[in-house]
């Protein structure tokens, strides 16, 4: 069995965690958040958040140190429930990192253009409401294949680049932060609502309302369970890793956002166009505003970064029980790298990212659903997993058993809130809608199609390699 190299550190891997988690179109939709939700709303919805993803990350926690292997939640679903339930989650995982990949080529070149509208020339087509521009989508060509080569020989460079981009990020944080803080005035936040302007106007329901949002902003950190096999570290602080990757990215968002919220009034900021960005170049802080731009750009990186790896571990560990190709499972002997799993994460982006990112919204909202199904599955494997493996312990335990329980509240309305029409997240009528039927179909296509070789404890030895209490 072809087994990945040990070559993360336990800091690299928080920053593929906490770093994967932090994008960037956070930082210019400050504008449209405030509008909506209010400072309040958006503040307290994010912090509120952030403890709910906490406590999925909970159950990821104690699954990821009893299998740290490659695949995370698609594992976790073939020991607790089988073949057809690990298929579900590792084809839904597939959709929503595929389409963040996709998205990832043209959002750094599109991000650019907010400080050089040069950029947007040559038009070439619109797709989705959006113009894409030829320099544009070079930009995102030469950034998935410069990310594909930090991982061809090995995901060690990709996780040190993670690491200093991380902690570059967290510097310019500070920095952007302290100014917002010290130069502004808690007058600018007070009050934090306002029933005239938002588009609900009981403030605990606009709290609750942008759940919604911050799950989505929250959702990457099952990267490190999916990296976990070539984690270079305890398991014990691997399952604690998990956990600190959700606090460290939501509290990032909570402290920049409620800077942002200080440093002019935020009903200025809500009529703006890009957030935090401006708001600070508007209080008279353009150098600071390039900061928070920097960050934005940085944020993609390491999105990018990440996502792109997990997706290549999860064709990886889908392989492995014959539920894809045997030709996504080859890892290469030198460097322990699935490099054909590599491959095909790069023709998905480059193949889906000449859409451009108004089409491609489209494929992250449906992929916000995924990602809720996904956690609602993942929280029942905790459960299921805690019963049949009673006898065994597992280095990272959950000390309070209920609280992932929340955690699948919250995966529930991720998805009643993209699926049920009318609510304010629903899916778009009719692209979205299409998108997920289409996937469903052909998950159940390929699923079908798929040889039934090989027992399940054959199976569960390829996927848990020396990991074989099962």
């Amino acid at each position: 069995m072809s087994e990945l190299k040990k070559s993360i550190g336990p800091w690299s891997m928080i920053a593929l965690g906490a770093a994967g988690v932090i994008g960037s179109s956070w930082l210019y939709l400050g504008s449209v958040f405030f509008t909506n939700f209010g400072a309040g709303g958006t503040i307290l919805g994010m912090a509120l958040g952030t403890l709910l993803a906490f406590s999925v990350a909970k159950a990821y926690s104690e699954l990821a140190s009893r299998f740290p292997r490659a695949g995370g939640e698609i594992v976790y679903a073939y020991v607790a429930g089988g073949r057809a339930l690990s298929f579900t989650v590792g084809w839904l995982l597939i959709g929503a990192y595929g389409g963040m990949v996709a998205f990832y080529v043209t959002a750094a070149g599109r991000l650019l253009t907010t400080m050089w509208p040069s950029l947007e020339a040559m038009p070439l087509y619109s797709i989705g409401g959006e113009t894409i521009y030829a320099p544009v989508l070079a930009i995102g060509i030469g950034l998935t294949l410069l990310v594909l080569a930090m991982n061809w020989y090995g995901i060690s460079i990709g996780a040190m680049v993670q690491l200093v981009l991380f902690i570059v990020m967290l510097i310019l944080a500070v920095v952007v932060s302290a100014v917002g803080f010290g130069a502004g005035n808690i007058d600018n936040v007070l009050p934090a609502f306002d029933p005239d302007l938002n588009a609900i106007a009981s403030p605990p329901l606009t709290v609750i309302a942008f759940l919604l949002p911050a799950f989505a902003f929250l959702a990457g950190f099952g990267v490190v369970a999916v990296l976990a096999e070539e984690a270079n570290a305890p398991a014990k602080l691997l399952g604690k890793i998990v956990g600190w990757s959700v606090l460290l990215a939501g509290g990032f968002y909570v402290v920049v956002l409620t800077a942002t919220a200080f440093v002019i009034p935020w009903r200025e900021t809500a009529g703006l166009k890009n957030g935090t960005i401006e708001a600070f170049e508007v209080a008279g802080f353009p150098t600071i505003a390039l900061l928070a731009f920097i960050i934005g750009v940085l944020g993609i990186i390491t999105t990018f970064i990440a996502v792109f790896a997990a997706s290549s571990r999860l064709m990886l560990a889908l392989a492995r029980v014959k539920l894809l190709p045997p030709f996504f499972g080859k890892v290469h002997e030198q460097t322990g790298v699935p490099r054909n799993a590599l491959l095909f994460t790069t023709a998905i982006g480059l193949g889906l990212g000449w859409l451009g990112p108004g089409a491609l919204t489209w494929l992250l909202n449906v992929g916000g659903v995924y990602i809720g199904v996904v956690w609602a599955i993942t929280v029942w494997c905790f459960y299921r997993v805690r019963k049949t493996h009673r006898d065994v312990e597992a280095p990272y335990r959950v000390r309070f058993v209920w609280v992932p329980a929340f955690g699948a509240l919250a995966g529930l309305a991720v998805v009643l809130g993209g699926l049920v029409p009318g609510l304010p997240l629903s899916l778009a009528w009719p692209y979205e809608y299409v998108i997920l039927i289409l996937w469903t179909l052909l998950g159940l296509a390929l699923y079908w199609l798929s040889p039934r070789t090989g027992t399940r404890e054959e199976h569960l030895n390829s996927l848990l390699g020396d990991n074989t209490a099962h």
